[in-house]
């Protein structure tokens, strides 16, 4: 609900962008982000602007060319994606604050319950091997009988 002590909360007009991370924001994802790799040169990027830049392409959908100059070049902040993504960073960020929310919300960290409803449970009746393997006969039989085949 809109409270006053909401709206304050929610507040993204002070940010350059409505999608770059609050201090408070940064100060519960830094920790999770990993250090710069022993050996080789300094890590000369801030970490801070490459998130600021993955969460501006994530909230807006634009293209990585249309990433704004003055956040860190597309190269870098895509890379950085792609190597967070392929270490389980951003999974571990995920899960780190869906277990607060939940926790804040007084709610048990993991869910204890699911819903599926009817529709899910029919699709998956109709799929799987078996019906692949129909599909797969009936393109043999009918590719073997038709006359243009040569």
């Amino acid at each position: 609900m809109w409270t006053a002590r909401n709206r304050g909360r929610y507040d993204r007009s002070a940010l350059r962008y409505p999608s770059d991370l609050t201090d408070d924001e940064w100060a519960r994802v830094e920790p999770m982000i990993p250090p710069a790799r022993r050996g080789g040169n300094k890590r000369r990027v801030d970490v801070r602007e490459v998130m600021n830049g993955i969460m501006y392409v994530l909230s807006t959908g634009c293209q990585w060319r249309a990433l704004p100059k003055d956040l860190p070049p597309r190269s870098t902040v895509h890379d950085y994606l792609d190597l967070w993504s392929y270490d389980g960073t951003l999974d571990r960020i995920h899960h780190a604050l869906y277990v607060e929310c939940r926790e804040r919300d007084e709610r048990e960290a993991s869910p204890t319950a699911a819903i599926i409803d009817s529709q899910s449970v029919k699709s998956a009746e109709k799929g799987g091997p078996g019906s692949i393997r129909m599909a797969m006969m009936r393109a043999r039989r009918s590719r073997a009988r038709s006359a243009t085949f040569s």
